[in-house]
């Protein structure tokens, strides 16, 4: 679709997954960016219709982007379904022409009436940015627990092997049991991390049917996400894959159960979260976080 924005004509196009000539562009731009391709992703059949980018062309160049990112959850018992923003990049010498702002508007004005709540985390650079579009400062919390020890007798699962890229994806279709806000129908998302940058951060517990997606930092192990039939107490089964010096463990979502776990408002550095509208006290109050597997 042909667009006028301060009298230069740009196609404009939220339909870009399978056409390889605007695809590659737009990784071009994401890569120059962001220092962040999406085409492996796309080629292990992982970019599904959850992830659509709004894209601004210049002949046969994108431009500009802002993706809007599905993101079902369970809120509880409640189903929900969010939109994250995200990705959002304007090719430098396209920069101060009012395209980010025509993507941001044309986004808003799609999703605002079809989901439960629009959210976004903004770089330190362009915190003054999102506010005029109505987006809020929010609150999110992490959950951390001091543990002695754990036993690391979880198994690596193989991202490069399909049986084991198989048990992942089963017990991903099947949740997370222990999070109050966990992500539905989110292979696409998951996948994202472990196909890619968390390859070797994947573990299976066998007497749990549990697994386990963490990473370790010194003494400090972080959980993003539990998934599985998970026959057992969550501190059993990161007691499994916690190696015998972890001394504290941090969760990547918010546990439905936070009994001896400290809450800690998120401080991150270039991650500000914004929520559009007004309605953003649920976060506060309910002291969540979304799952750090669905930032995208």
């Amino acid at each position: 679709m042909k667009v006028t924005i301060n009298n230069q004509i740009y196609t404009y196009s939220n339909n870009i997954r399978d056409n390889d000539k605007i695809r590659h562009s737009f990784n071009a731009l994401a890569t120059q960016t962001f220092g962040l391709s999406f085409e492996n992703w796309y080629n292990a059949g992982y970019w599904s219709e959850k992830y659509v980018p709004h894209v601004l062309l210049d002949e046969d160049t994108v431009v500009a982007n802002v993706s809007a990112n599905i993101i079902d959850c369970k809120l509880n018992t409640e189903r929900k379904r969010f939109i994250q923003l995200g990705t959002v990049m304007t090719q430098d010498s396209y920069r101060g022409r009012g395209l980010s702002r025509f993507l941001m508007e044309t986004v808003l004005a799609e999703w605002v009436d079809k989901c439960d709540g629009i959210y976004l985390y903004a770089n330190d650079s362009v915190t003054d940015f999102y506010p005029r579009f109505g987006f809020k400062k929010s609150e999110e919390y992490q959950y951390k627990i001091h543990t002695l020890s754990g036993t690391e007798t979880a198994a690596g699962l193989d991202m490069d092997k399909e049986q084991d890229v198989a048990l992942l994806l089963k017990a991903c279709n099947q949740g997370n049991p222990f999070s109050a806000l966990s992500l539905i129908e989110s292979k696409g998302l998951v996948m994202f991390y472990c196909s890619q940058f968390m390859k070797s951060n994947v573990y299976y517990c066998k007497d749990y049917d549990a697994v386990v997606i963490a990473e370790f930092d010194g003494d400090v192990m972080t959980c993003y996400d539990i998934f599985g039939s998970c026959g057992g107490k969550i501190e059993d089964i990161l007691h499994t894959v916690a190696k015998p010096d972890t001394k504290q463990i941090i969760l990547g979502f918010t546990p439905k159960e936070s009994f001896q776990m400290q809450a800690i408002q998120i401080q991150e550095e270039n991650s500000t979260f914004f929520l559009y509208g007004s309605n953003n006290r649920l976060f506060k109050e309910e002291k969540l976080m979304f799952p750090l597997l669905s930032h995208a």
